[in-house]
């Protein structure tokens, strides 16, 4: 019994020697590639560093200081001065473009969506719509259904369906999906696709039975299911 512990140990030590002498081959043969691949990754975590705290901070206060103006001229919905800005300071449009790359700048395209629906220009909310992202549970799904509103006013239904879908199960949250969920149903009719508007409908009576979406839902199951027979 000893004997075989002891081999399956000199097993296990022949085994490290080899791999260790591998390793150390490996690295005599590829040093000059190690080093650089090394050299490459600290430049580039520099470079990041540096972009972050010399170029990207800076720029994220700007982003800030210049929404605060927007934001009031957006609050009191004068939509044209929040979008397009006046004289030196500027609008959503403007910061946008300016700070991209900043959570400013992003959220500049969520406002300048918004903007852009109530100005009717809704061509002009899909693209900015389509540029903001977030992971917020609320705003998040709000977006997403706007960009479905958006598709929606300039009559592509089969985006808006898609959007619609898309904000209701984004976050499942009991504010937001069952209203999605309703709005998608529609477009579904709209489109003639009765079986997904039912399911859409039934969705919202079988996990959001207390929404406000609820109280009439039987009556859209019903049609739903009654066209998608008489088709």
């Amino acid at each position: 019994m000893e004997n075989s512990e002891e081999k399956k140990q000199l097993d296990l030590d022949a085994t490290l020697i080899e791999t260790s002498h591998k390793v150390e081959s490996f690295y005599e043969n590829n040093k000059k590639g190690i080093q650089y691949g090394a050299l490459v990754i600290v430049l580039a975590v520099g470079a990041y560093i540096g972009f972050r705290s010399f170029y990207l901070e800076p720029k994220e206060k700007e982003a800030q200081a210049a929404m605060f103006q927007a934001q009031a001229w957006f609050e009191k919905d004068s939509f044209e001065l929040a979008l397009n800005g006046q004289g030196s300071i500027e609008g959503f449009n403007s910061i946008a473009e300016t700070y991209g790359l900043t959570k400013a700048g992003n959220l500049a395209h969520y406002y300048a969506g918004v903007c852009n629906m109530k100005k009717g220009d809704f061509a002009a909310a899909i693209d900015h719509l389509k540029d903001f992202s977030t992971d917020n549970d609320l705003v998040g799904p709000l977006a997403t259904g706007l960009l479905g509103d958006a598709y929606s006013e300039t009559g592509d239904i089969d985006k808006a369906a898609s959007q619609y879908m898309k904000a209701a199960g984004q976050s499942k949250n009991k504010l937001t999906s069952p209203i999605f969920l309703k709005k998608a149903g529609i477009a579904f009719e709209e489109l003639k696709n009765y079986g997904k508007a039912a399911d859409a409908y039934e969705k919202i009576k079988k996990d959001f039975s207390e929404s406000q979406e609820a109280g009439d839902i039987d009556k859209y199951i019903a049609r739903a299911k009654a066209m998608e027979s008489a088709n």
